[in-house]
């Protein structure tokens, strides 16, 4: 089910917005959606010069390693605050 929001832009962003909307035949309101996704993928995904990064911190794999151990193992405890 869609949802309708209400975002507050200035004049200069809402410019750009529209620009860039007119410019890949989209409405306003579906490429705001499509630039929303299109950063999500980008920012929740990590590239591969990131992935060798985090694989070659030995302590990082073993840290994450033991982790899903006590996980699997029910050994952690969830805090709120």
């Amino acid at each position: 089910m869609s949802k309708t929001i209400t975002l507050r832009l200035d004049e200069k962003t809402y410019h750009l917005i529209r620009s860039a909307a007119t410019g890949s035949r989209r409405s306003i309101s579906n490429f705001i959606e499509f630039a929303t996704m299109a950063y999500l993928a980008e920012d929740t995904f990590v590239g591969d010069p990131e992935m060798q990064e985090i694989l070659s911190d030995t302590d990082l794999v073993s840290d994450l390693r033991n982790a899903l151990t006590d996980i699997s193992e029910q050994r952690y405890s969830i805090v709120e605050d």
